[in-house]
């Protein structure tokens, strides 16, 4: 694991890793080239209108009454070496939830990385266990439950220990087992490989 002497990662570069290692590789190694894309511009926008909307839905997936939501809520862990800014984080008489708020159809498996970091920097901030963590798929308006299972979260340790490898020896990692991921990657020039 890290030492405390390390940098601070952030939930997306985690994020991108588990969905393609070479994108935190190109971002963390090569700063300052990044292209941004339609997509990127896309969930942007969406993002900056969510919280109005979210307002009006009610959260009859998450259990207990709800007490208080917080939107864009920072926070930031020494131990798991990791920052945030969570979209949503909902206060019930049962417990605090994460909700991210995704422009897809489907809860990708980098998603549930993403929210169980988020439940396990949550756990850490509060002092309390966080269960379950929600995404919302923007365009179906569905709340989807994950599971902060104990597979996901090994998955953010292994992810963050790999981070610090790639920034630290500068390696490039292999490229991602999903090769239909590349069509529409703004670094698929920067990969001669695939």
């Amino acid at each position: 694991m890290l030492d405390n002497e390390q940098v601070m990662f952030t939930i997306t570069d985690l994020k991108q890793y588990i969905y393609c290692p070479r994108i935190f590789y190109y971002h963390s190694c090569l700063p300052g080239i990044r292209p941004v894309t339609f997509k990127m511009e896309a969930g942007i926008a969406v993002h900056d209108d969510e919280p109005k909307r979210s307002l009006r839905r009610k959260l009859s997936d998450v259990p207990g009454d709800v007490l208080n939501r917080h939107f864009d809520f920072v926070v930031q862990s020494q131990s798991l070496h990791l920052s945030a800014k969570i979209d949503e984080v909902v206060e019930t008489t049962e417990g605090r939830y994460p909700i991210d708020y995704k422009l897809a159809r489907k809860a990708g498996y980098h998603f549930q990385v993403q929210i169980a970091a988020y439940a396990m920097l949550l756990e850490e901030h509060f002092q309390t266990h966080v269960p379950t963590g929600y995404l919302y798929l923007i365009p179906a308006r569905k709340t989807v439950e994950i599971d902060i299972s104990s597979k996901l979260r090994s998955a953010v340790h292994r992810a963050i220990d790999r981070l610090h490898m790639i920034s630290t020896l500068e390696h490039m990692p292999e490229p991602t087992q999903y090769r239909q991921r590349c069509s529409d990657c703004e670094f698929r020039r920067f990969c001669n490989d695939v």
